[in-house]
């Protein structure tokens, strides 16, 4: 399906696809998640999502069933995530990203657990594909999310730099941002994970190649295969500000009843830090859905160095 991006496309007269920047995000309409959707809307709203690599719904009225409900129409949906032990009661695969709750975790008030650029979970061996996140409680301004096309930042590389981070791995880290002495710290602790990924992996449902590093992951450590750290942290410091480019990224301000959907294998986002000197409380829900093994342009695999894969069901 092809969609110019200068307008919205109809799709079977019920549903809309409006494009939100030149390279990323679309705005999807005449879709109520709170329903069965049929297996051709499904196939409609994945086409686009794999085409703009993130997806937007506005006005919807659903809980914490109805998004577990809509995300296993996409895969097999996983545990909350690989550290979180408080799930709402009954609803293991939601995780709440909720302002309230970092006061616990950092001492002060913040509206996201991690405020860099990041794609969830890379430390793992096994990343998401897919991630959903549903508006609960907004401030009336601020607490917007950024996201980027890491396929456009990738096929915008001059060839020769192409060729070259083609060949590089990449060990992505989950570090440890809880506060010192806190039930999270120590869970983080006792179940560390690391992962060589390729620098670049190929899409496996488009075959699209993509950067794969962010600060948020790789930042810790640095480490490129073969490159001492201080060359690694400037060739990654160079990808990162390629990578997040304004015309690569879409801002979305959420509202009530929003959710976004997006694809983990081409985007990395950014929940942008302008809210938490605020007085307000900022509250989504997330579910991820079960990701593959990344594989590189020559066919190398990821490699994991400590944790084991993350399955769903």
């Amino acid at each position: 399906m092809t969609i110019a991006a200068s307008e919205p496309i109809s799709v079977q007269s019920s549903i809309t696809v409006a494009p939100q920047s030149g390279y990323t995000g679309a705005e999807i309409s005449g879709v109520d998640l709170s329903q069965e959707l049929s297996d051709e809307v499904i196939a409609e709203i994945r086409r686009a999502l794999l085409k703009w690599k993130v997806v937007f719904f506005r006005d919807q009225t659903i809980g914490h069933a109805e998004q577990i409900a809509f995300a296993r129409r996409f895969g097999r949906v996983t545990p909350a995530h690989p550290y979180e032990e408080n799930p709402p009661e009954g609803f293991p695969e939601i995780l709440p990203i909720d302002s309230r709750r970092y006061d616990k975790l950092y001492g002060r008030k913040r509206t996201s657990y991690d405020s860099s650029w990041h794609t969830d979970v890379t430390a793992l061996i096994n990343p998401p594909a897919f991630s959903i996140l549903r508006a609960d409680i907004l401030p009336p301004y601020g607490g917007d999310t950024a996201w980027t096309n890491l396929v456009a930042a990738y096929e915008n590389l001059p060839q020769e730099l192409r060729d070259f981070v083609d060949t590089l791995d990449a060990e992505h880290t989950f570090e440890n941002r809880a506060a010192a002495g806190s039930d999270r710290n120590r869970v983080i602790g006792n179940k560390p994970l690391r992962t060589f990924h390729p620098v670049v992996r190929v899409h496996p449902e488009t075959g699209e190649r993509a950067l794969f590093v962010s600060p948020g992951f790789t930042r810790k450590a640095k480490s490129i295969r073969g490159f001492s750290p201080r060359l690694a942290g400037h060739l990654l410091e160079a990808l990162w500000e390629e990578a997040t480019r304004t015309e690569y990224t879409v801002r979305f301000r959420w509202q009530p009843g929003s959710v976004a959907f997006w694809d983990n294998r081409a985007t990395s986002h950014l929940a942008i830090s302008d809210a938490g000197h605020l007085d307000h409380d900022r509250v989504l829900y997330r579910v991820t859905l079960e990701g593959d093994v990344p594989v590189g342009v020559d066919g190398r695999s990821s490699e994991s160095l400590e944790g084991e894969p993350f399955y769903g069901s």
